[in-house]
């Protein structure tokens, strides 16, 4: 709940007037901070209350992260949320609101078992747990490509529009794509009761992987199958994180979950910024239609290891 309620104040700070880019940076850096302390720790929440079955309780919540992330692109085309600032002030408020009601509906949960010392060696060890080192390798694989595709969609779009003549609006179908995604992850979730998360996981990251290869031919083929083919990546590019996140827990103790789920996440988060900024240094030296390809490279490691680590 703190970490919403200081997530959303350094959100809403990008609409003061005369904005420093000082102020910009630090607002933007304390947001990402603070939303690190609700990600990892609503994963570790999750945990708490199920003893059994946590691959499909994660495909639930990450589907409601997931659904988050595509709601900004989506109420920007509305006429009353079409300004930035009104996009960021209707975000912020959702946060706030989000935190009240997870400290009011939601107390920790009965398979909570807190950690009796801060013990800043335990990251490293988690390491050597091979379970752990496969999920976790897995995970950076899907990381590197995620964030990315999700971030350069709008550009892609935007290119083919322009090479095209389409009209597409690009808002409203880079929050398709992405919801998409939330659905995946829940109905990913439920499928782990028959075939488990790893299985789940593969099967994800390998199909994103062959939609990243065939990009390319993505953008010959008309519009609605250029929206087909991109709405698919958008299922498959989200359906393992999840699952993942659930090989996490799953391959350390109750105490450790918290631990575990926040240093695999923060990694993999910050592997994403490798690959946006590749992407965006990219797009300005080979044409947008190849300029996918690069994220390949996370899903064939993440698979490898996930197969292969010993």
């Amino acid at each position: 709940m703190i970490c919403a309620f200081l997530a959303a104040i350094s959100n809403v700070v990008l609409v003061l007037p005369e904005l420093s880019l000082n102020l910009l940076l630090f607002a933007r850096v304390s947001t990402g901070f603070f939303l690190a302390g609700i990600y990892p720790v609503g994963m570790k929440i999750a945990a708490d209350y199920y003893e059994k079955g946590l691959g499909k309780a994660l495909g639930f919540l990450v589907g409601a992260l997931v659904m988050g992330t595509a709601l900004p692109f989506l109420i920007k085309g509305t006429p009353w949320v079409d300004h930035p600032n009104n996009v960021i002030k209707f975000t912020s408020g959702l946060t706030v609101l989000g935190g009240i009601l997870i400290f009011i509906l939601v107390p920790n949960g009965p398979y909570r078992v807190a950690s009796s010392a801060l013990k800043l060696d335990v990251g490293p060890k988690l390491f050597s747990n091979i379970k752990f080192r496969k999920a976790a390798l897995g995970y950076f694989g899907h990381m590197w490509e995620l964030y990315a595709f999700w971030a350069f969609t709008p550009v892609a779009i935007s290119w083919f529009n322009i090479r095209t003549g389409s009209e597409i609006p690009v808002s409203w179908w880079t929050g398709i794509v992405i919801a998409l995604g939330g659905v995946s992850c829940a109905y990913g979730g439920i499928l782990t009761k028959k075939i488990g998360s790893k299985k789940v996981a593969l099967m994800a990251l390998s199909a994103s992987g062959v939609l990243c290869l065939m990009s390319p031919l993505l953008f010959s083929l008309p519009s609605y199958l250029f929206l087909i083919g991109w709405c698919l990546w958008g299922i498959v590019v989200t359906a393992d994180s999840p699952q993942f996140s659930n090989l996490v827990a799953s391959a350390v103790t109750p105490k450790l979950k918290g631990t575990a789920l926040t240093l695999v996440n923060c990694i993999g988060f910050a592997i994403t910024i490798v690959s946006i900024q590749l992407l965006g240094s990219l797009q300005t030296i080979i044409p947008i239609h190849l300029l996918f390809l690069p994220l390949a490279i996370g899903p064939i490691l993440g698979v490898y290891y996930l197969i292969n680590t010993r």
